[in-house]
């Protein structure tokens, strides 16, 4: 098959750019699954904002690319000033990587040898590094600091909800892409990284050394409110979620739980087996949990498959960096009117991602579906909107120098929510 030109420049613009990245770690963001689809991967092509793009075929383009990556490996024989310690294989990393990147879409991904380590890593629920949850604005390049973990070297270091990632040791962050950054932010138990941010709320710069340890992410973390009514606030969804969900479950039905409010904020996602799983705990068997539909149209529906669920009145809190995975749950518990949802409208992110492992050990993370609520909505670009629409005040949203937080209207929104269940129950 012949592919169209219509993306010719980008190509070779991420190709030559592309080899310049530099090569690290990575994170889970968003809705992941660690499978191939049950297509064949061979048949699986990309697909741009402008249309398909079919098979490239570079065979009759094989040396005019090779003379025109000569001509810029001369030009920086002769001119380059910058680090000497970029390896030949850092630079053939950074043509496939480029390659990919040329395709615009920022979730699409390709991962080398060691970022796909980093990226299990990271699923697994350990890593050496800081201890501090970021999230990168895709139009405007800018990471943030969502939130630091408890206990954690970012934490007792300084670093703050809403600060803004300016550098690592030295090099500026904005517009690298957020798996580099977090690669350079990761390193040796007992090393130390420079991290200097903007921090809005003082209009001001702050630099911090920080000791690098073992981190072991606390996905959920628990416990009981006023009038039996539990509270659960989940991370992210990654391997350990589930599990950790799962006690806090248990322990706080020990304690006597009438009824229940589940944090959403600010939770960026994860793996789409692990949402599913939480899922599992609190619908009835054989529901439509979810579905995928893939570029060829083939429909992929997940259900519920537990009978021992949680069966008490529930809110789910959700806000703007609610995403993906986190939409999954809540959009589902809201079809199924299972939930009172409070807060703001989520992020908006509709689609999903495959992880196809490649056989040297390298990997690519692809855009390969869009998913849907169980009534059928797709809510890319657009979000979740809350039954009960509750606004956080800024002075709510950042701490204070002395660890004391104000005001959590939107939680007490929900409680009322939960309450209002349980009197009618």
């Amino acid at each position: 098959m012949k592919r169209e030109r219509k993306n010719r420049s980008g190509f070779y613009k991420g190709l030559a750019l592309g080899a310049a990245l530099s090569l690290g770690g990575a994170v889970l963001a968003g809705c992941v699954t660690n499978y191939v689809p049950r297509h064949a991967a061979g048949e699986a092509a990309a697909e741009s904002e402008s249309g398909t793009l079919e098979d490239i075929n570079l065979d009759d383009r094989y040396g005019e690319v090779k003379d025109k990556l000569d001509d810029i490996q001369s030009m920086i024989d002769r001119y380059y000033i910058g680090d000497e310690n970029v390896t030949e294989d850092d630079m053939v990393e950074g043509i496939y990587k480029g390659y990919v990147d040329a395709l615009g879409e920022p979730y699409t991904t390709y991962y080398s040898k060691k970022e796909y380590d980093a990226l299990k890593q990271s699923a697994s629920g350990k890593y050496s590094g800081i201890g501090v949850v970021v999230s990168q604005d895709v139009k405007t390049g800018q990471i943030t600091v969502i939130r630091p973990f408890e206990g954690s070297p970012g934490e007792e270091a300084g670093i703050k909800k809403d600060d803004i990632l300016y550098k690592v040791d030295g090099k500026t962050v904005t517009g690298e892409d957020i798996n580099e950054v977090v690669s350079w932010i990761k390193g040796e138990e007992g090393s130390s990284v420079e991290i200097e941010v903007y921090r809005p709320s003082e209009k001001s710069y702050k630099s911090f050394d920080v000791k690098r340890k073992t981190i072991e992410i606390p996905m959920v973390t628990y416990k009981m409110l006023d009038n039996k009514i539990g509270y659960i606030e989940i991370a992210e969804f990654e391997d350990t979620t589930y599990d950790q969900f799962s006690k806090a479950i248990d322990d706080l039905t020990s304690q006597g739980m009438e009824g229940m409010v589940l944090d959403l904020r600010d939770n960026p996602g994860g793996q789409l087996d692990a949402g599913q799983k939480v899922l599992d705990r609190i619908l009835p068997k054989d529901k439509l949990l979810v579905y995928t539909v893939d570029k060829q149209g083939k429909k992929d529906e997940l259900y519920s498959e537990d009978d021992d669920k949680i069966d008490v009145p529930m809110a789910v809190l959700i806000n703007n960096n609610s995403a993906s995975c986190s939409e999954i749950v809540s959009g589902c518990l809201q079809d199924y009117g299972r939930a009172v949802l409070v807060g703001t409208t989520s992020f908006g992110k509709g689609i999903v991602q495959y992880v196809i492992p490649m056989g040297d050990g390298s990997a690519m993370k692809m855009t390969s579906a869009k998913y849907y609520t169980p009534n059928g909505r797709n809510i890319h670009g657009t979000g979740i909107d809350p039954d009960v629409e509750a606004e956080l005040p800024e002075e709510a949203a950042a701490q204070s120098d002395d660890g004391e937080q104000a005001q959590d209207t939107q939680l007490e929104k929900a409680e009322e929510a939960v309450l209002q269940q349980m009197k009618d129950k």
